[in-house]
């Protein structure tokens, strides 16, 4: 419906079947969507009252991958969701085996396999080589086109919903801090970008501002989005383990 392409980079050479060649900020580019788009998730879950059955970590997690699926041709949409799960394992590596049970999200290893498994039931045929490169166990691939389906039942559904074919103003942007110019740019592009896709009954203020910590949050208070500046130094991070 959407088929965004992705306008501020060019994939490199391929690797296996769809999997496409990256450099470090392309990969720091693709998580900040990823992230965003789970924030992007929580505030649709607040502004728009939508039923959550389990924990909202995850329904986001699920938003997530379904814009993602949504939004880009099936190249970019390949490539931001290996980036994606690449980082969760990543945070699991840095973990170094104390995984925070006790959290409100899940296990960075059960993020990864959640990631792919949903993704790869959108489209089975396509996307085979991805999930054999990104070494999906059989027994779970099975379930996954099912997984697909109940998340475009939900998430699927909530999103057209507040899809639209005459550009808006929902998606506003906030303080912009340029100490992180991937984000900055990614999110400046990413609003343009939203407010032709769909329209919201209320608006949603989007920041990029220093929170002393690699995070990004919706909060329910101030009905906003905060893309942490930290977090692009720390994506850098997680790509340089990556490439270890």
């Amino acid at each position: 419906m959407f088929a965004r392409f992705v306008q501020l980079s060019l994939f490199l050479s391929l690797l296996a079947g769809p999997v496409a060649a990256q450099d470090a900020e392309e990969y720091v580019r693709d998580n900040i969507l990823a992230i965003f788009y789970h924030e992007l998730g929580h505030a649709l879950i607040d502004l728009r009252n939508l039923p959550i059955y389990g924990q909202e970590e995850d329904a986001a997690d699920v938003a997530s991958v379904m814009l993602m699926h949504l939004l880009y041709d099936e190249e970019a949409a390949n490539q931001m969701v290996i980036s994606t799960a690449d980082a969760f394992l990543a945070e699991a590596l840095e973990e170094e085996g104390d995984i925070p049970f006790w959290d409100t999200h899940g296990a960075n290893e059960q993020r990864y396999y959640n990631t792919i498994c949903i993704f790869y039931g959108g489209n089975p045929d396509a996307r085979s080589d991805m999930i054999e490169v990104m070494g999906l166990p059989e027994e779970r691939q099975d379930w996954c086109p099912t997984e697909f389906e109940q998340a475009d039942h939900s998430w699927g559904n909530a999103l057209a919903e507040i899809s639209t074919d005459e550009p808006g103003e929902s998606f506003v942007l906030g303080d912009i801090d340029d100490a992180a110019p991937i984000i900055a740019e990614t999110i400046r592009a990413e609003v343009a970008a939203l407010n032709k896709d769909f329209a919201l009954d209320t608006s949603l203020p989007i920041s990029v501002q220093s929170c002393g910590e690699p995070n990004a949050y919706y909060d329910p208070q101030t009905k906003s989005i905060t893309m942490c500046t930290e977090f692009e130094q720390h994506l850098y991070t997680l790509y340089a383990m990556h490439e270890e």
